[in-house]
C-alpha cells in the first residue's frame, strides 16, 4: 500500500489531529446541603458495607441499621456508625420519626414489602438494585409513593461510575451530537462467586445481576428515546467454576442507533472493560483493567481530540451518588435522577435480554414482563 493509499483511509501515521483542552463537564457525584437527613438501613448482608462505608465518608447520619440478623447489625453499627440503633423487626425503625430515608438492601422478594410498608409510613426510599422481579410490581410502587408523596430511587450506582457519569453528562449537553452506537466490551473475573448460592442460583447472572447496570446506562444515555427489541445470547463453557453461563452478549435496536454488548465473565487473564459511544459529531471512549479502574475519557470531536483524567472509581463515586442524588431531590423538591419510574425502562431491556436468551430469537422491548431471579 502508497502513501497516498494510507492518507485516502486515514491511515498516515503524518497525519496530525489537534490536541483541544478538555471539555468542561461536571461528573462528580451530586452533594445535598445539608447531611441531616435521618438514614435507616435495612438489611445489614455483603452489600450493606459498601453503603454504609459510603455514607460515613459523606458525613449522611444513619441512625438505625435493622437486620433479620441482629448479630449483623451490630456488627455493621460497630465498625461504621456505633451511636446508631440495632433492630432485628425493620418495622421499628419505620416508626422513628428522625429517620426520613430508608436504604432498602435486601434480596427483590424480600424488598417488596419492606419497600411498599416504608412508603406507606411516609419514607423516601432508596431500593437496592434490581428494582423488582415484575414490572407490575415495579409500576404499583411508583403509584404508591405518589399517593403518598415520597421519593423511590434505585441504586442503580453505575450512574456515577466516573466514566459513566461522564458520558451521562457530556451527552445530555449535546458534546457527540446524536449516538449512533454504543459499544460494551467487558472481559472481567467473577469467579468469586463459586460457591456462593445468592450468585450460583440466580438465572441469567451475568445478564441479569450484573447486566443491569449496562441496560440502566444504555437507557440513561439513551435519553427519552425508546428501544424496539433486544437480542441476547449466554454460553457456558466446561471449565467454568461457577454454574450460571459467564458469557453473554446482547444487541439492542433503536430507532436510528445500535448498542452492542460483550461480556465475559470468566476471564482469568487479561481483564478489560471498554465503552465507546460514536455519534454524529464525535466520540467518547473509556478503557480500563476493570470496572472499577476507568482512569480517564478519550474525546474525539471535529476540532481535535484529548485525554481527560478521570477521578473517583466506581465503588465510591456511585454509592456517594446514589444517595446523594436522593438527599438533593428531597431538598429541591424534585424527582431523582434514578427515580423508579425511569428505571422501569431500563428494566424492561433487562427483562427483553433474558426473555430472548431464553428462547433464541429477538424481544420487543416491553413485551417481557418478569424475570425469574
Amino acid at each position: 500500500m502508497s502513501d497516498q493509499d494510507d492518507d485516502e483511509y486515514g491511515l498516515s501515521p503524518n497525519k496530525q489531529v489537534n490536541e483541544i483542552p478538555a471539555p468542561n463537564i461536571q461528573y462528580e457525584p451530586p452533594r445535598p446541603k445539608s447531611v441531616e437527613h435521618g438514614i435507616g438501613l435495612i438489611g445489614a448482608g455483603g452489600i450493606s458495607e459498601f453503603h454504609l462505608r459510603s455514607y460515613r465518608r459523606c458525613g449522611y447520619r444513619v441512625k438505625a441499621i435493622a437486620s433479620r440478623s441482629l448479630a449483623d447489625a451490630v456488627k455493621r453499627r460497630d465498625e461504621f456508625f456505633p451511636e446508631a440503633d440495632v433492630y432485628d423487626d425493620y418495622r421499628k425503625v419505620l416508626d422513628r420519626e428522625d429517620i426520613t430515608v430508608i436504604d432498602a438492601t435486601p434480596h427483590p422478594t424480600d424488598r417488596l414489602p419492606i419497600i411498599r410498608d416504608a412508603i406507606t409510613a411516609g419514607k423516601h426510599v432508596l431500593s437496592q438494585k434490581p428494582f423488582v422481579l415484575d414490572l407490575a410490581d415495579g409500576r404499583k410502587l411508583v403509584q404508591l409513593a405518589k399517593r403518598h408523596n415520597v421519593l423511590l430511587a434505585v441504586n442503580q450506582n453505575g450512574r456515577w461510575a466516573p466514566h459513566f457519569s461522564y458520558l451521562r453528562h457530556a451527552i445530555a449537553e449535546g458534546l457527540i451530537g446524536d449516538i449512533t452506537t454504543i459499544d460494551f466490551s467487558l472481559q472481567w473475573d467473577q469467579t468469586w462467586i463459586a460457591g456462593t448460592p445468592a450468585f450460583e442460583d440466580i438465572h441469567h447472572l451475568i445478564l441479569f445481576d450484573f447486566g443491569v447496570h449496562w441496560f440502566d446506562i444504555t437507557n440513561c444515555l439513551m435519553g427519552q428515546q425508546r428501544a424496539e427489541s433486544v437480542f441476547a445470547e449466554v454460553k457456558r463453557f466446561d471449565q467454568q467454576v461457577y454454574h450460571p453461563p459467564a458469557i453473554a452478549s446482547a444487541i439492542i435496536r433503536y430507532p436510528q442507533t445500535q448498542i452492542r454488548m460483550s461480556f465475559h465473565g470468566h476471564t482469568q487473564l487479561g481483564e478489560e472493560d471498554v465503552t465507546t459511544v460514536v455519534g454524529t459529531q464525535g466520540t467518547l471512549r473509556s478503557r480500563g483493567p476493570g470496572l472499577n479502574d476507568q482512569p480517564q475519557m478519550q474525546v474525539f470531536l471535529e476540532s481535535g481530540k484529548c485525554t481527560v483524567p478521570l477521578g473517583g472509581c466506581w465503588f465510591d463515586s456511585g454509592f456517594d451518588g446514589a444517595m446523594g442524588e436522593l438527599l438533593c431531590a428531597i431538598e429541591q423538591n424534585r424527582d431523582p435522577n434514578h427515580n423508579a419510574a425511569n428505571n422501569l425502562h431500563s428494566l424492561e431491556l433487562c427483562f427483553a435480554a433474558v426473555r430472548s436468551a431464553d428462547i433464541g430469537q429477538a424481544v420487543p422491548v416491553g413485551t417481557a414482563l418478569s424475570v425469574k431471579h
